[in-house]
């Protein structure tokens, strides 16, 4: 069976080492919850994409505060789940603490490295795509001028809103890129209706396409830039289908191909880390026919060669968090 549980009391124990002896994998979501729309709801739709190849069931979790982690670590593990997939960067310093106690267990962490003998750590080259979908907005750009909404200000949405300058620059280097974080908490992935009132700032500042990254915040965003006639770009899973003839693309980080993966390799997976990037279809940028009239085909030639030469090597797009920098943008 899929349980979903808040671990809340005694009955949550309970319920969490019922089945103990199925050996399920389990998927612990960010805070955000699931069906954001975006990260999270990617990792879920890998969940479900292996249960319904294998027929098999999984285990699940939306957290609802930061001190159930380690909570929901230790209680799927001792109750036999295997692997234990989590979604998010804030898992890191509670798993390098829980993996050491389950030595037979394996787990998997997306956007942290963990550097334990059971432990798969998988990050993403999520600056390639934000350069993809940062020509397509200087192209689309009708006034020059374009918008970056992030969640939460750490090194990794930084790193977002550094790929997507360099790529609006590469197209335009009379662009101007405006960039915005919603917060410093973890609440920053879920206000929507932070993520509004910074779209329409931007707006006012002259933006006419806006990128967010920023969990269940972009979701304000996006319907922010419909309602006020401009275009955006959505993050992590393909948001096109949100408001359709109005959001340019989508920013695919498979976050979903991550978490099918780790279920499908199971116990005994290869653990260690791994790279998801252009170059192995991890990253991407989203086309359908929800946004075929918005992007030209020379628009949509040259962000196919820009990622070609990303994937090749020739070019390449500077990554925020290898030096603490941004050419293009400043913070």
């Amino acid at each position: 069976m899929t349980l979903m549980t808040k671990f809340m009391g005694a009955a949550a124990a309970t319920a969490l080492c019922a089945g103990a002896a199925l050996a399920e994998p389990a998927l612990i979501f960010d805070l955000g919850g699931k069906f954001d729309k975006s990260f999270n709801e990617a990792a879920f739709g890998g969940a479900q994409r292996w249960a319904e190849e294998t027929g098999e069931t999984f285990r699940e979790i939306e957290l609802q505060s930061e001190a159930q982690r380690e909570q929901a670590l230790r209680r799927f593990a001792e109750a036999g789940n295997n692997p234990i997939v989590m979604t998010g960067f804030a898992f890191g310093d509670v798993l390098s603490q829980v993996a050491p106690d389950y030595p037979d267990t394996d787990f998997a962490i997306i956007d942290m490295v963990v550097d334990q003998p059971n432990v798969r750590s998988v990050v993403f080259n999520e600056h390639e795509g934000s350069y993809l979908v940062g020509m397509m907005a200087a192209m689309a750009s009708e006034s020059n001028t374009v918008g970056f909404i992030g969640g939460m200000d750490i090194p990794l949405i930084r790193k977002f809103a550094c790929g997507y300058a360099q790529g609006v620059k590469a197209a335009n280097p009379d662009a101007t890129v405006v960039a915005n974080m919603t917060g410093t908490t973890p609440a920053a992935w879920n206000d929507p209706v932070k993520g509004s009132e910074l779209t329409k700032a931007q707006i006012s500042q002259g933006a006419d396409v806006v990128y967010a990254a920023a969990g269940g915040t972009g979701v304000g965003v996006l319907q922010t830039a419909a309602d006020e006639g401009i275009l955006s770009i959505g993050v992590d899973s393909n948001q096109n289908h949100l408001h359709p003839g109005k959001v340019l693309t989508s920013m695919l980080k498979r976050v979903d191909n991550a978490v099918y993966q780790a279920f499908t390799d199971g116990p005994g997976m290869e653990k260690g880390f791994n790279v998801m990037g252009v170059a192995n279809g991890g990253i991407g940028y989203a086309m359908d026919e929800n946004n075929a009239d918005l992007v030209s085909a020379d628009m949509q030639a040259a962000v196919d060669d820009a990622a070609a030469k990303i994937a090749d090597g020739s070019l390449q797009v500077h990554d925020y968090m290898s030096d603490d920098s941004c050419p293009a943008l400043s913070f």
